[in-house]
């Protein structure tokens, strides 16, 4: 136990320093880029975004910028971890994770641009509306890209594809956010790239359901 305490007091020491903002000139370039990747990460794990950055600032000590500290309250832990273990779990069932996606259609993109917005609650009404918009759209594309990729997956009567596309989506979204924590600029170049991907393949599968759905041409009568 005492092992596992000092690695957790090893971790919040070494991450500290990339999120406090309490001693040190606003860098708004880092603001951006980190609110850039609240976005990003709100698309893919809403609530383990919510209840990681939350636990940070409660039990690590990071002092969050902007409005962002609201999210080490109780209740708004509690809540989140709550719906993170529940997605965790129905996001692996085959079919349910695809009404989950239609449902969080609603949640995950005003959330990330709820978010992004907040990292810059004291820089101004223009800059958080400016966070707002990016991080919304960038919560919509990679909301979208995701969803459109898991409905793809179900069309296969095996599970075991559906399991290990949302094991892939939970290593993505925890190496993501360490990225983003520890080498913000290769997030960045990360996330172009990750933009690129996602823009093409929700191309992909909105060609494919409308070659699905198109009306077939009438068979010519014998």
């Amino acid at each position: 136990m005492d092992l596992a305490s000092s690695d957790l007091h090893a971790l919040a020491e070494s991450v500290k320093p990339l999120l406090d903002w309490r001693d040190v000139p606003v860098d708004l370039a880092s603001l951006a880029a980190l609110a850039a990747g609240l976005g990003w990460a709100s698309g893919l794990r809403l609530y383990a975004l919510v209840f990681v950055l939350g636990a940070l600032e409660r039990f690590a000590g990071v002092q969050l910028p902007g409005g962002l500290g609201m999210l080490a309250h109780p209740l708004v832990l509690g809540v989140s971890g709550v719906l993170l273990l529940v997605e965790f779990f129905a996001d692996k069932l085959p079919w349910l994770d695809s009404i989950w996606d239609a449902v969080h259609t609603f949640i995950r993109i005003p959330a990330g641009a709820a978010l992004a917005a907040a990292v810059m609650g004291d820089q101004g009404g223009a800059l958080q509306l400016a966070m707002g918009l990016l991080g919304g759209t960038l919560a919509a594309g990679t909301h979208m890209a995701k969803a459109g990729a898991r409905a793809a997956i179900n069309t296969s009567p095996e599970p075991v594809s559906n399991v290990v596309a949302s094991l892939g989506e939970d290593a993505l979204f925890a190496g993501g956010v360490w990225t983003l924590i520890h080498q913000p600029l290769l997030f960045l170049a990360a996330l172009a790239v990750f933009c690129v991907v996602a823009v093409l393949l929700i191309v992909s599968l909105w060609r494919f359901v409308r070659r699905l759905f198109a009306p077939r041409p009438a068979r010519p009568l014998p």
